[in-house]
């Protein structure tokens, strides 16, 4: 069997954890298996090597950074393969550049275009254990870029899609995928399975054991991911299609996401477009728009009420403050003070009442429901932030997650 293994920053922490990450190796090619390991930087060495360029610099040109950067994780994969082979193995280590994987241009945030594994296949053929540094490519110039935030999922990720990999092993500081955060709800349980559809909706709506975009690309390359812990032998989750869930829950967890700010505009003008114009400017100034309502007034004003992240509200200010000076708007106001609770599960799809227990659950705890969306597997809140956990604890037990 071919195994991707990737372990982040907390499994190589120091020289320790990187020991006891090449003991884990060691014995997934002591069971037979063909092995690439994909390595972050070592814990607080980017954040080290962001310190150094902003000694000279507030605001370092990108490629200079992404050179930078870059290095964490090679200086990783480097001490990896050296005790590897201390142990006895055939083992080599491969920058991004090596392992054949070619990005777009954007610096500090570039998506991988093309994987060509011919170096990587033809060191497992031979035997080998590769361990490729994550989080980094080369541009079709041979510039070396970085891939931003859960780049080295990503680097995991497309690797295992390239070579075909029979399994990407996501080694992390959490056992797995639970039903909900075990720090609000000790009752919450750890998933054996879950699919693609619903670890995307988690990781969008806060969950934050895997990015989405690691996930979206699993999904594409029909990669099966597991995430679990590095510092036990415990099984973790497995994420994966669908139809290879045998009896689908009808409700898989209860996701929260404190990082949301609320937007009201009242006294739209009532012309054709302004919407579109609204958002467009939005989009424009990259301010990422969620739950979006509209209702038209007993007076006939229009009113559009819509969430944003917070590290967003700054932005989104100003681009409402354009239109209210242009008295498009008639007033504005914002509320910083507000969460999303979201129940997830495929299940929904082919079960009734599931919104209807939500609310219900709501009601009984006296907590008000300010926007509501919705999509097939989702239900999602906004509420006051003051009941984030109360919400969450109570949809946990109403849909009995820890049975």
């Amino acid at each position: 069997m071919l195994i991707v293994q990737k372990f982040g920053g907390t499994s190589v922490g120091d020289l320790e954890r990187i020991q006891n990450v090449a003991s884990r190796v060691s014995q997934s090619k002591k069971d037979g298996n063909d092995v690439v390991v994909v390595v972050s930087a070592m814990s607080g060495e980017t954040n080290k090597l962001v310190a150094y360029a902003e000694h000279f610099s507030k605001n370092p040109a990108q490629p200079e950074m992404d050179m930078l950067l870059s290095a964490g994780e090679r200086v990783t994969a480097s001490l990896l393969s050296i005790a590897l082979q201390e142990m006895g193995h055939d083992a080599t280590a491969m920058t991004g550049r090596k392992a054949g994987i070619i990005t777009d241009k954007h610096h500090t945030k570039a998506r991988i275009e093309n994987i060509n594994p011919k170096m990587m296949t033809d060191a497992v053929k031979s035997g080998k254990i590769v361990v490729v540094a994550g989080f980094q490519g080369v541009d079709e110039n041979g510039d070396v870029t970085t891939l931003g935030r859960g780049g080295s999922d990503l680097s995991a990720v497309a690797i295992a899609g390239a070579l075909g990999a029979d399994l990407c092993e996501i080694y992390t500081d959490v056992s797995g995928i639970y039903t909900t955060d075990p720090r609000i709800e000790p009752k919450a349980k750890k998933l054996d399975k879950i699919s693609y559809d619903e670890m995307l909706e988690l990781a969008s709506l806060g969950a934050k054991v895997l990015q989405n975009r690691s996930v979206e690309m699993a999904k594409k390359l029909n990669v099966n991911l597991v995430t679990r812990t590095s510092f036990s032998n415990e099984e973790g989750t497995l994420i994966t299609k669908e139809e290879n869930i045998m009896e689908a829950p009808l409700v898989s967890g209860i996701a929260l996401d404190r990082n949301q700010a609320r937007i009201s505009l009242m006294g739209v003008k009532d012309r054709p477009g302004i919407a579109s114009d609204i958002f467009n400017r939005l989009a424009t100034e990259e301010v990422n728009v969620d739950m979006i309502i509209q209702n038209k007034a007993h007076d006939g004003a229009t009113n559009i009420d819509f969430t944003v992240p917070v590290s967003d509200l700054y932005d989104a200010k100003a681009v409402v403050d354009a239109f209210v000076q242009n008295k498009e708007i008639d007033a504005d106001s914002y509320n910083e003070e507000i969460c999303k609770v979201s129940v997830v599960g495929v299940g929904m799809r082919s079960h009734t009442g599931v919104a209807a227990k939500a609310f219900s659950t709501m009601a009984d705890n006296n907590i008000n429901i300010n926007m509501i969306s919705t999509s097939e597997i989702k239900i999602s809140m906004v509420i006051d932030e003051k009941y984030a956990e109360l919400a969450v604890r109570a949809l946990h037990d109403a849909y009995e997650l820890d049975k």
